[in-house]
């Protein structure tokens, strides 16, 4: 089968359907990579737009128990109300810094008589047992908390906690083991407290602006789409020659890609190489 008739095979409709395969898989995952990159910058318009945000009244922000939307992440708000410190709940396997850890949640009662949960940072992991050796106390009595909103957490499947932890900041169950109203949309990051205490769990850190390297990444997996097609048709072109070697044409044709070849200077592996062949 002379010429590029072999292309029509079925031997090379195979290779052709691979490659496009191949190159669908590649282009889907840097798709998604650029998905990512959307998400990241999402998220780092969201820090510059509310982390040093003026606080609002958390009435205004949240007006109903289930409200939140994404766009509210990271907003400070403004509650008044009084730390239920004997409900007080550690959320387990927290790292700062990869260091284990918990966070430490503390209902406020609200003086409209909501219950919001105020994650007033976090505590390491105690010398001898699977609780912290100590937790600063929240202050008692009537308190000023601002906090930057943040939305609850799912069930985990497999994760399980006893006693005053819980596995994840899951508000519905939260709500739950309160027995109040409690705000099951978002909870908030505690940013500050009045009056302060002298001791507090350790704040929760600016987030890094970092949109991470997935727009590399697409490319990366854009440009392997491409070389796959890159290397079918080098592929097809060998077969040509092989296939076509007799061909008074091509036998030309190979003759001038041989003294082209030979022309050229040789680097110093290819002699050393040489030299080896020799002496062996």
């Amino acid at each position: 089968m002379s010429g590029w008739r072999f292309l029509i095979s079925r031997q090379w409709a195979g290779y052709l359907a691979l490659t496009i395969v191949f190159a669908v898989v590649c282009s889907g995952l840097g798709m998604w990579q650029l998905a990512r990159r959307a998400e990241a910058q999402a998220e780092i318009s969201r820090i510059d737009a509310n982390f040093d945000a003026e606080p609002v009244p958390v009435a205004d922000a949240l007006p109903n128990l289930d409200s939140f939307v994404e766009s509210q992440k990271w907003l400070p708000v403004e509650l008044t109300g009084t730390y239920l410190i004997d409900e007080e709940l550690l959320v387990r396997n927290r790292t700062y810094n990869i260091n284990p850890g918990f966070e430490v949640l503390t209902p406020l009662l609200l003086d409209s008589g909501e219950v919001f949960i105020v994650d007033r940072g976090w505590v390491p992991t105690g010398e001898d047992q699977d609780s912290p050796d100590s937790v600063p106390a929240a202050p008692e009595g009537q308190v000023t908390v601002v906090a930057r909103l943040k939305q609850g957490e799912p069930v985990l499947a497999g994760r399980s906690a006893s006693g005053n932890q819980v596995a994840t900041i899951n508000l519905p169950d939260i709500a739950e083991r309160l027995g109040a109203d409690t705000y099951t949309g978002a909870y908030g990051l505690m940013k500050s407290e009045d009056p302060a205490t002298e001791d507090r769990p350790m704040a929760v850190q600016r987030p890094a602006r970092d949109e991470g390297p997935h727009l590399s990444y697409a490319f990366q997996w854009f440009v392997f789409a491409l070389m796959a097609f890159v290397g079918l048709g080098w592929a097809a072109r060998q077969e040509f020659r092989s296939i076509n070697a007799e061909v008074p044409e091509e036998q030309v044709r190979a003759a001038e890609r041989a003294r082209r070849q030979a022309a050229k200077p040789r680097s110093d592996a290819e002699i050393e190489d040489e030299l080896i062949d020799q002496h062996s």
